[in-house]
């Protein structure tokens, strides 16, 4: 009796799963660079308190102290062309103060959000938020002394742009891989939207407007 050959061939399985992992990998890769969100810089940097003069009242004498501001530039370029603009576009910050201690061995991560809306598609020109710290937080988590650099006071920024609930981009000052904030005990109540601090007034269309929250 004649035998015939097997149409099987054998499965390479270190070949399969090479191919597997290439895929998964490209996968991710266009996940990532299609995201309509894009976060391109986030820069940190020490201001000091506004100087505005006024009528009508007694000017009180103070002392212009630091404020630690930081300022996220990003885009948006929606695959849908009808869209041009998009609503509850909420911005999380990650901020892990340089204050190495024995209560705080990591230092101490700070959180926030500020949400946005009416933010315009496909702009020319990059579109702008922005978070403060105060100078009494800073006092408070530097044992009294306010840092006279970013350098001295930050160890990373994270930042993360949902919409939906689901995060569609999201950036670190100097971290490279990836989300590093989870793995830190978070302190929320301390990070400032502009229009919670002394600059809601200044600068009025050069950072997008902050949501008004109901009550």
């Amino acid at each position: 009796m004649r035998t015939i050959p097997s149409l099987h061939m054998p499965i390479n399985f270190k070949s399969t799963s090479l191919v597997l992992g290439i895929l998964a990998m490209a996968t991710v890769a266009m996940a990532q660079t299609a995201t309509e969100f894009q976060i391109t810089k986030i820069e940190p940097q020490i201001v000091t308190t506004p100087m505005i003069s006024y009528s009508g009242a007694t000017q009180k004498p103070g002392r212009a102290k630091s404020w630690m501001e930081i300022e996220t530039t990003f885009s948006w370029h929606p695959r849908n062309p009808t869209q041009k603009y998009s609503d509850d576009v909420v911005f999380n910050y990650y901020v892990l103060l340089s204050n190495k201690s024995a209560t705080a061995p990591q230092g101490t991560l700070l959180t926030g959000q500020v949400t946005h809306n009416s933010i315009p598609a496909n702009q020319n020109d990059p579109l702008r938020t922005v978070m403060y710290i105060s100078p009494r937080t800073m006092e408070r988590f530097f044992d009294g002394k306010i840092p006279t650099s970013t350098s001295a006071a930050i160890i990373d920024i994270g930042v993360t742009v949902s919409v939906q609930g689901q995060i569609v981009a999201q950036k670190s000052l100097n971290s490279t891989s990836g989300a590093w904030w989870p793995q830190y005990q978070q302190t929320p109540g301390f990070l400032l939207n502009k229009n919670e601090t002394p600059f809601a007034s200044l600068n009025p269309d050069y950072y997008e407007p902050v949501k008004k929250l109901q009550p």
